[in-house]
């Protein structure tokens, strides 16, 4: 039973590596498919992770590491990208 959960999560983790991909041959802007790509790579990186975790659980203080350090850099690469997206004149902060 562990190991139907176990590919099952990894499989549902790889499709949405795939789903995401997926977004980049759309029309949308570069923002959207970046978002999408970022979304979707965190969600399918932590359900393959979850896998793992149920097949070796021995090594979870290693994986749960791996899963929040994921949630984590991931968020802060998404604020990145969009605070760098901004226009100059709306970027500016006067500190006086």
């Amino acid at each position: 039973m562990i190991d139907v959960l176990t590919y099952t999560c990894i499989g549902i983790g790889i499709v949405f590596w795939f789903w995401g991909t997926s977004h980049l041959l759309g029309k949308r802007s570069l923002l959207f498919k970046l978002h999408s790509l970022s979304v979707s790579d965190t969600l399918g990186s932590i359900a393959i992770i979850i896998g793992l975790l149920l097949k070796i659980p021995s090594e979870w203080p290693l994986l749960i590491l791996a899963i929040i350090s994921l949630a984590i850099w991931n968020t802060m690469l998404g604020y990145v990208l969009a605070y760098c997206s901004t226009t100059e004149s709306n970027s500016e902060v006067n500190y006086e």
